[in-house]
Formats: C-alpha cells, sequence, structure tokens
C-alpha cells in the first residue's frame, strides 16, 4: 500500500477512499493552486462521491495503479473534490462538462489552468483505449504535450469558456409566464409516457418525484385522468420492480432498463425522502393503501439503516459490495431453496420471478449470471386470487418469507455505507417525514422529524445561526448553500403544518431572510448557490433546472410563496415574483425541468387556501380538525394555528378569536375570507376545487 496521500486528514468518505493512492491527491485548497503555479503545470480535478460505480471502476483501473500515478504526479497537480461535500464546485465544472460534451455524470474530470479555468472536460477514462473513449494514460500524455506546445491556445479557449460562464447567470429577457407553460410541461410528459410499464422515456429511468408531484397537482386541477394515471403506474410499476428493495426496503437509484427491472443498486437518502413525499401524497389523493405501504417500508428502511443516534440520517449506501455492483441484493434459485425449503422457495420464485438462469445479466457478457433481481409482475389482489389465500394470509405469508430472505442477507459483507451527514438531504428527510406524519396521522413520524431539526440546530449551526452543510466525526464543516437554506426551510414549513410548534415557522422565517441577506443576485435577481465570501470559486451559479432533486431556486419560490400566506409578509411574495421573472425564459424554454416551481404556479397566481385555526388550546378538537383536512389531498392550501392569544406568532392572528374554547376555523380562497366554521361537517365543498 502507498503512503497515505493529503487526503488522509479530511473527513469525507470519498477522499478517504482515494487517501492510500499514489497519486499525490490534494483537497481543494489554495496551496494546490499555488503548487501547480509554481511548477507551471495543468490541475486535473477529478470530483465524484463515495457510492459512484465507475468512480470505483476509475480508481481502481488508474489511481491506484503505480505507472498511472507517476504520469499524473509529473504532468499534473491532482485535486479530488466530494461533490456532495462541495456541491458548489461541482455545479460549476460539471456545466462545463456538459457545455462541452453535451453530457455529464461522475466522476468528473476536468484539466484545467492554476487559475481555476478549465480547458477540458469529461467523465470515466478507461485506462487503455476501450469503448470508443480514449484512454487515461494517453489522454495524460496527450495534455501534457498540448500544455508544452499549444500553450496560448489552451489559454485562449480557457478565457473564452469562463468569459462565457460569467455571463449566463445574467438575467433572462422577460417571457411571459401562462397557464401555457403548465399545459406544455405536462405534454411533454403525456408524450413520454410509457404507458405500459410507467415513467418515461426508454431507459434509463429515474425516479424523478418531482416530476410526479407536478403530475398529481395537475390532476387535481384539471381533473385530467391521464394526469393521475401517468402517477400511479409509475408509482406502482416502481414499487413492483427490481428498484425496488423488496427485502429490506428502500428504493435503488434509478433504472437501467425500461422495465425497472434492473437498478444501478446504490440507495440514496434524497432519493427516499422524495419518494416517501410522493407516496404520501398519493396515498391522500387515490386512497391506495399501497402507495402508504411503501412509504412506510422506506421510513423503515431508514431508521433501522440510515438513521445515527444522533438524530441525523447518513447519506447514502453503494451499488458495490466485494467488488461486484449488486452482489448483495441478488439470489440463486438454490440460495432460496436453502433458506426458505423447497415449498417456500417454490412460492418465492413464483412471487418474485425468480429463475435458475436468473434475470441479473452479467456486465461483461450481457448474459444471464445465475443471480436475480427479486421483482412483482402482480398486484396482491392478482396473487390473492391466484394462491386462494387472503389478503391478509398473502401478507403474512410474504413478510415471513421477507423476514428469512432479510435475516439471511445481512450475514452478506453488506455495501459500503457513507456515514456522513447533510443538511439539505436531512432537511428533505423532515420535509418528508412530516408530510407522511399527518397524511398517515403517524405521530411518530412526527417525532423523528423534530429529532432531526434538533440535530441539525446542534451540530451543524453555528453560533451564529449561520448554518454548515456537512457532518462526519463529531466535526461539522462547509458553509451552508443555497439547498442547506432552501430545503431547510422547506422542511420548517412542513414540520410547522403538521405540529404547530411556533417555533418552526418562526425560524423558518429567519432563515428565509437570512437566505436572501447571504444568496440574493440584487443585479439580475434570483438565488445564487454560494455566498459571495469563497475567493476560490471561479463563478457563483444560479440553478433552476430540477435535476435529481429540485433546485434551490425552485425550492425557494415555494418557500417565499407559503411564508407570505403564512406571515402575511408581502416582501415574501414581491421576491417570489422577482425570482419567476429572473427565470421566465428558461422556465418558458423547458418548463417540464422546473417542474417543482410550476407546480406552485397556481398558488401564486392566487388558487390557494389560507385555512386558520383558532383555539385557546391545541386540543382533541383542534386534532379532529386538521385530521380531516389531512385526509384529503389540497396541495395549496396552508394552514395557520393560532392556539395561545396572549402570544400569537404574527400580530395579524390577533384579529382572529375563537368562543368558550370551541375553535373556530376561517377559511380564505382567492383573496377572499369566509365567514367562521366550528367544524368541517357540510362544509366540504370549500375545498372541492383545489
Amino acid at each position: 500500500m502507498s503512503k497515505p496521500n493529503r487526503l488522509i486528514n479530511e473527513t469525507s468518505p470519498y477522499l478517504l477512499q482515494h487517501s492510500n493512492n499514489p497519486v499525490d491527491w490534494y483537497p481543494w485548497c489554495d496551496e494546490a493552486f499555488q503548487k501547480a503555479a509554481d511548477e507551471d503545470k495543468p490541475i486535473f480535478l477529478s470530483i465524484g462521491y463515495s457510492t459512484c460505480h465507475w468512480c470505483h471502476v476509475m480508481e481502481k483501473e488508474s489511481f491506484e495503479d503505480e505507472e498511472v500515478a507517476a504520469l499524473m504526479n509529473n504532468v499534473f497537480v491532482s485535486i479530488k473534490v466530494d461533490r456532495e461535500e462541495r456541491p458548489d464546485i461541482d455545479h460549476i465544472y460539471m456545466m462545463v462538462c456538459q457545455m462541452m460534451t453535451g453530457s455529464g455524470g461522475w466522476p468528473l474530470s476536468i484539466i484545467m489552468t492554476p487559475d481555476r479555468k478549465p480547458f477540458f472536460a469529461g467523465t470515466y477514462f478507461p485506462k487503455e483505449n476501450r469503448y470508443g473513449r480514449i484512454g487515461f494514460k494517453e489522454l495524460i500524455r496527450s495534455i501534457d504535450n498540448a500544455w508544452k506546445t499549444k500553450r496560448n491556445d489552451i489559454i485562449e479557449s480557457a478565457d473564452d469558456i469562463t468569459n462565457y460562464l460569467k455571463q449566463i447567470y445574467k438575467k433572462d429577457s422577460d417571457a411571459n409566464i401562462t397557464e401555457e407553460i403548465v399545459d406544455k410541461a405536462f405534454y411533454h410528459f403525456a408524450k413520454r409516457f410509457d404507458d405500459k410499464f410507467g415513467g418515461f422515456g426508454s431507459s434509463p429511468k429515474f425516479p424523478s418525484p418531482h416530476n410526479l408531484m407536478f403530475l398529481l397537482r395537475h390532476w387535481k386541477k384539471t381533473g385530467n385522468p391521464l394526469a393521475l394515471e401517468m402517477v400511479t403506474k409509475t408509482l406502482t410499476n416502481m414499487r413492483m420492480g427490481g428498484i425496488y428493495d423488496h427485502v429490506g426496503f428502500g428504493f435503488h437509484r434509478y433504472s437501467t432498463d425500461k422495465e425497472w427491472l434492473v437498478p444501478h443498486f446504490e440507495k440514496m437518502l434524497y432519493d427516499q425522502a422524495m419518494l416517501i413525499i410522493i407516496y404520501s401524497e398519493a396515498y391522500t389523493a387515490t386512497g391506495n393503501s399501497e402507495f402508504k405501504k411503501t412509504a412506510e417500508e422506506i421510513i423503515e428502511y431508514l431508521l433501522r439503516d440510515m438513521h445515527a443516534d444522533n438524530g441525523g440520517f447518513y447519506s447514502a449506501e453503494d451499488a458495490d459490495s466485494e467488488g461486484e455492483e449488486g452482489k448483495f441484493y441478488v439470489w440463486t434459485n438454490s440460495e432460496l431453496i436453502d433458506i426458505l425449503g423447497t415449498e417456500d422457495a417454490d412460492f418465492a420464485s413464483r412471487l418474485f420471478n425468480a429463475t435458475e438462469t436468473g434475470n441479473f445479466l452479467e456486465e461483461s457478457t450481457r448474459k444471464n449470471n445465475g443471480t436475480n433481481i427479486l421483482h412483482l409482475k402482480k398486484s396482491r389482489n392478482d396473487l390473492s386470487e391466484e394462491t386462494g389465500l387472503s389478503a391478509e394470509e398473502l401478507d403474512k405469508k410474504i413478510e415471513l418469507i421477507r423476514i428469512k430472505l432479510y435475516d439471511y442477507r445481512k450475514k452478506r459483507i453488506p455495501p459500503f455505507k457513507d456515514d456522513k451527514i447533510l443538511l439539505d438531504w436531512n432537511a428533505l428527510m423532515i420535509a418528508a417525514l412530516s408530510i407522511a406524519g399527518r397524511s398517515f396521522n403517524n405521530k411518530k413520524y412526527l417525532s423523528i422529524a423534530a429529532g432531526c431539526y434538533a440535530f441539525i440546530n446542534k451540530f451543524l449551526t453555528a453560533s451564529n445561526g449561520a448554518l454548515l452543510h456537512m457532518y462526519r466525526d463529531n466535526r461539522a464543516s462547509v458553509s451552508a448553500k443555497l439547498d442547506d437554506y432552501a430545503f431547510f426551510i422547506w422542511g420548517l414549513i412542513e414540520l410547522y403544518q403538521s405540529n404547530f410548534d411556533t417555533k418552526y415557522i418562526l425560524h423558518a422565517v429567519e432563515l428565509c431572510n437570512s437566505a436572501i441577506d447571504k444568496f440574493w443576485d440584487n443585479e439580475s435577481g434570483g438565488f445564487y448557490f454560494s455566498t459571495d465570501d469563497d475567493l476560490s470559486l471561479l463563478v457563483r451559479t444560479k440553478e433552476i433546472y430540477d435535476g435529481a432533486i429540485p433546485s434551490g431556486n425552485s425550492v425557494m419560490f415555494s418557500n417565499l410563496l407559503r411564508l407570505s400566506r403564512i406571515t402575511a409578509d408581502n416582501i415574501f411574495e414581491e421576491y417570489s415574483g422577482k425570482l419567476l421573472n429572473t427565470f421566465s425564459e428558461s422556465i418558458s424554454g423547458a418548463p417540464s425541468g422546473s417542474t417543482f416551481l410550476i407546480s406552485y404556479l397556481d398558488f401564486y397566481w392566487g388558487n390557494s387556501y389560507e385555512i386558520i385555526i383558532s383555539s385557546d388550546q391545541l386540543n382533541k378538537a383542534v386534532d379532529d380538525i386538521l385530521s380531516k383536512l389531512n385526509k384529503n389531498f389540497i396541495p395549496n392550501k396552508i394552514i395557520v394555528a393560532k392556539y395561545d392569544p396572549l402570544s400569537p406568532p404574527f400580530n395579524y392572528l390577533k384579529n382572529y378569536s375563537s368562543k368558550s374554547g370551541t375553535p373556530l376555523i376561517y377559511v380564505c380562497k382567492n383573496f377572499t375570507c369566509e365567514l367562521p366554521i366550528k367544524n368541517l361537517e357540510g362544509h366540504e365543498s370549500l375545498f372541492s376545487s383545489l
């Protein structure tokens, strides 16, 4: 093993994975850039994350190889960055890669000048020429030759790229945001919808829950049955497919095929959180118990495997174990027989569609290798009818089999767990648990969400109230970015909407003001991803596109709108209008890329409910009212509870009162308020149109 390099002193699991490479890695630091300038060398920047399969492959092939490392050390100053620890750096150089190559992904490989200006970009490179890709060894030699013989061309190219990056964050030209934008986004998904397997397009297929959230709201608004079908078929087929872990629960990252059968096996915390939200919402919209069960199972997985004793949630689990992707999760028929016995193994094989030849393709040969990815092809009702078992008997039998398989699987070598705790992803979990808690009337989930909030307050909040991005090994590090603030505000709003503890909404207001102060672009509008105090960044990026999770600007749009209604402070709504105007051209050009923001346009236009419950205390009568409200899918509502007459959270609530201890419900719609009512019986029509 090589002598440890400079990464040995880092806390990021991804950087520590590379700390014994023979490559003379530096973390992102001034020392590395100064060394490159002093030695007149280009910088090789490698960005990835700890559970990235192809990052592991490139490390094994090249970064652990003495010959390749010697070449790198001779030609480059090499910097390794964890994209999850430093998403601000990743944002900049991923945009460069997409701009230069038309695509992106990880590992991200950037070659740049000592002053951080990129001139070459790519992703994975094999050690030798293959897959139609230049080999990494040949690439290094080519870059070395160009650096020495074509320096002026390189500098000119790097300057052009940098100047372009600095220009693209200027304000868009104004575009008119109308209902057409919403319809255009809907028709985009309708055109790409796979009506057999659900999802959109062919392969790979990503869950992208925020797109389904948009479609569910579009159905609620328009009554279009296709919008609902796209949601329910996709959620049903994902839950039945191999992308779902039928033994240990939780969803894998994405499906490599159109049938949701063969996943990329890593599990990410943010995927689980967003999927909890959409399955919970779909349950309240449809009453489908399988959606509720799925959300509950995801939460069970997270609490069992990803929940730290301090209240935070870990980041991810790897796709690989023992050097093979998916090995931990797949099964042979002989294993099923050994574990379950012949009769139950036969039942399990029919249930989970396992065969002697297997259904998991060997990557190198693309042939079945005798292992099976467990998945369902029939619904619970169909299985009950086919087996002659009642639904209760069937569930009991399946659960007994699942537990036996789970207990056996625990003896295998598990995938690597990335145990760093990230503020933005944990904030998503607060939102998810809060939504599930009120959707299912489950106080335990709300308690866990409150515990996660307490963790962030204790470990990821500086003494001056500023947030920090990452926690690991009893150390918090990296200043918080826009996503940390945006998702935390979202989580606090959802937690307040679920338990009405005033401290959460007051903290949300405080953080929203901080986000405006730290990230708002006073010249062109919108929120930057990072603050202006990190001089090591080439540019400050500004995102509106929703990727695997919604963008910080999309989430801030919804936060500003909801806080404006809750607080009756118009300044928040003014900022939401400015944000919408800033990105109007981008949204108009590709509305399906900003579905989270578009989901709140109806709210922005005033088609919303503000429900104020005034009572002298949060008692059973109030709980009953909230329970009835939460059983319905009413996405465009906010609820404010006034239960302390002496100290309401906002001054305007002083005008709302209750009589004789009986809660009164004030309902406002489209900027118009109804007379107060004492209960919801007979007033269901108030909520029928949204």
